[in-house]
């Protein structure tokens, strides 16, 4: 059986040209294992591999939505699940490059999302925050679930709304249910290839500070202000992701474009320093620090791991 590779880590080290330099060796397809990469139009922000440089390698769950369309984990656990097996049927390498971590544990772990009854429940309390308003919403949930309401903003509806209807679905608190599958580890598959790519953190926050001065060299800004020329409200969850956000407040006259962009720098190592530490609990991953080996280092020992377990015997 071909392998399937994952590949995870902070944003900004290097996770997406490792997955093109090993999908061309190995035969591979990407899969995106990024939850604003999904956007149609949501480009620049996303750090997305432009068309002209995926050299022919095919890429999956990239800009099939547009950014109004909701997006969760459970439709990527069943996206990608079937892509894993579709990619595979072609004797090619499935390789998931990602940064948002719980997407990548639905894959490899048992994580089982309850559908049945959720459009209901979710008009219900959408419902309920026209009439009561965020704060009132926020409290229903803080009743229900302490925990996820202190981890969770007032401002972050959507995520709010979910854990609300976790409740209801399942009966139990939504951190009760992600504590408790958050702390188990299963043994991989046999024929999954788990790796990280990490660097140290004067290293990894000097990356992030260029690629978001790149972003904006390479035309953030008019990538927003398209998007709010096109209609689209600065409130969808999507366009609330780094440096949307940030740059929403230059273009509203909030922050200057100097502001902006430092606030975007500062964010962006924020989120990089919550990935890896949500990483790092997996010891099922094999790391490579960036600082200490070579690109193309790396690249040979994964390609040598693949090709060994499609050798191996069973």
């Amino acid at each position: 059986m071909r392998p399937f590779v994952v590949i995870v880590g902070p944003t900004a080290v290097g996770k997406s040209a490792l997955g093109l330099d090993l999908a061309r060796a190995v035969r591979g397809e990407i899969i995106s294992g990024d939850s604003v990469q999904v956007y149609r139009k949501l480009d620049i922000g996303s750090a997305k591999t432009p068309p002209s440089e995926r050299e022919g390698v095919p890429h999956h769950l990239f800009d099939f939505l547009d950014p109004h369309e909701p997006y969760t984990v459970a439709q990527f656990q069943a996206a990608a699940s079937r892509l894993v097996s579709e990619i595979r049927a072609r004797d090619h390498v499935p390789i998931l490059v990602g940064g948002t971590g719980l997407y990548v544990r639905s894959l490899l772990d048992p994580y089982r999302f309850s559908e049945k009854g959720s459009e209901a429940i979710r008009q219900k309390w959408l419902d309920f925050l026209t009439q009561e308003g965020k704060e009132t919403l926020h409290r229903a949930l803080e009743e229900r679930d302490p925990l996820t309401a202190a981890r969770l903003h007032v401002n972050d509806r959507v995520r709010v709304i979910r854990a609300l209807e976790v409740f209801e679905l399942t009966g139990q608190p939504l951190s009760e249910t992600r504590t408790a599958s958050d702390k188990v580890y299963a043994p991989l598959d046999p024929h999954t290839v788990y790796i990280g790519l990490e660097a140290p953190r004067e290293t990894l926050y000097s990356r992030i500070d260029e690629r978001c001065a790149e972003m904006i060299r390479d035309g953030l800004i008019e990538e927003v202000a398209e998007l709010l020329h096109s209609g689209y409200s600065p409130k969808l969850k999507p366009l609330q992701s780094l440096g949307y956000r940030q740059v929403f407040w230059y273009l509203r006259g909030l922050a200057t474009q100097a502001e902006a962009l430092r606030f975007m720098q500062r964010d962006t190592r924020h989120f990089a320093k919550r990935q890896f530490t949500w990483f790092r609990r997996d010891p099922r991953i094999t790391w490579y620090d960036i600082s200490r080996l070579s690109p193309n280092r790396i690249l040979e020992d994964v390609i040598c791991t693949c090709r060994a377990l499609e050798t191996r015997v069973e």
